[in-house]
C-alpha cells in the first residue's frame, strides 16, 4: 500500500481548541484509552465519520502531513483487516495543514472538503 501524503482526524471542536492552545494534541477519549491517535486515510475517512460520529455536531476535520512522524506513525490493520494510521505520539498542532468545521448528520453521509485526497 502506497503512503498517503496526509491523513485525517475528526475531533470535538472543545478538544481541538484547548490543543490549539496547548500546542499539542492529545487525542479524543478513545485515542487516550488506546494509546495512539487514530487517523484515516482520505478513502477511510467517509467511513470512518459514518461509523463513529454520526449525528455528531461541532466537530472539526483536519488533515496533518504523514511524512514529519517516521516511526511513530504505524499502519496496522483494524476494520475488516483493512490498515489504517496511527500516531504513537502526541501530534504539534502545528503540523495541522487544513481544518474543516463538520456537522455530521444523522445518516453519517457528508460532503467532504475538496482538500481530503
Amino acid at each position: 500500500m502506497p503512503v498517503p501524503d496526509h491523513v485525517y482526524k475528526v475531533a470535538s471542536r472543545e478538544i481541538y481548541e484547548a490543543s490549539q492552545e496547548e500546542g499539542t494534541f492529545v487525542g479524543q477519549p478513545i485515542d487516550l484509552q488506546d494509546g495512539y491517535i487514530h487517523f484515516s486515510t482520505a478513502a477511510q475517512l467517509g467511513e470512518t465519520i459514518r461509523l463513529y460520529f454520526a449525528g455528531l455536531k461541532g466537530q472539526v476535520l483536519f488533515a496533518v502531513p504523514v511524512a514529519p512522524f517516521g516511526a511513530a506513525m504505524k499502519w496496522e490493520a483494524s476494520r475488516g483487516g483493512e490498515l489504517f494510521p496511527h500516531l504513537y505520539a502526541e501530534l504539534p498542532m502545528s503540523s495541522v495543514t487544513r481544518m474543516a468545521d463538520l456537522d455530521v448528520p444523522a445518516d453519517g453521509i457528508v460532503a467532504l472538503p475538496e482538500w481530503v485526497k
